[in-house]
């Protein structure tokens, strides 16, 4: 059997362009930041136009850091995202607590730099419905994410943890395929890797990374002995 093409998300999206240029694409997953000491922050006004535009043709992540009950409730409100990313220090219990409260299925990143940084696994797989694997922030970053880092990929070869996962971290159009093969990943998600300055995506990279992700599992198809 075929393995199934890699789910894509295209994170931080700003623009009403950029959003089209992710749906065209083909993308499953489209990420809205509410963070402001983001470049690709965007407002609950422009993310509830965004998200109507989205409703029904992929699913719409909320991405939150360490937010609190009433900043998610607004958020909630405004987005009526199909999945809550929390991408800060939220604990399992936290993440349990997040789910719960607002019915939202939830995916916890999870920030990767060594084998030893695996060992959360469980306690979040336990209560989150998907878990994405991020490069570690350098010392001293702004941003708990979206920093175009990778980190070593083998690390996640053959890794199962018993939940749906994504892949980020340093993505591109011109390494995606490799992180595919390399991981077994069944989704990536990008954010500056299709971007030409931070928080301005580019429609002809954000075309390329899809199909570029799509090519990676037809290539694993073919090398499958009939």
């Amino acid at each position: 059997m075929s393995p199934a093409p890699p789910l894509v998300k295209i994170c931080g999206l700003t623009s009403q362009a950029a959003l089209d240029a992710a749906l065209a694409a083909g993308a499953e997953m489209v990420g809205f930041v509410f963070f402001p000491r983001s470049p690709r922050h965007v407002s609950l006004e422009a993310a509830a136009m965004l998200g109507r535009r989205a409703a029904g043709r992929a699913l719409r992540v909320a991405l939150t850091v360490d937010a609190d009950d009433r900043a998610l409730a607004d958020i909630v409100a405004a987005l009526d995202p199909d999945l809550m990313q929390l991408h800060g220090g939220e604990t399992p219990a936290r993440c349990a607590a997040i789910g719960a409260r607002f019915g939202r299925p939830v995916m916890k990143a999870l920030g990767v730099a060594t084998a030893a940084d695996l060992s959360a696994v469980p306690a979040y797989a336990a209560v989150c419905e998907r878990l994405l694997f991020d490069a570690k922030p350098p010392p001293g970053a702004a941003l708990p994410g979206g920093n175009g880092l990778p980190f070593d990929w083998r690390l996640l070869a053959g890794f199962d943890p018993g939940r749906p996962w994504l892949l980020s971290g340093g993505l591109t159009p011109e390494n995606v395929g490799e992180a595919i093969r390399l991981t077994g990943a069944p989704g990536v998600d990008v954010s500056s890797g299709v971007e030409t300055a931070p928080g301005v995506k580019d429609a002809g990279l954000i075309a390329g990374f899809v199909r570029a992700a799509r090519g990676a599992a037809m290539l694993d198809a073919a090398a499958v002995p009939p």
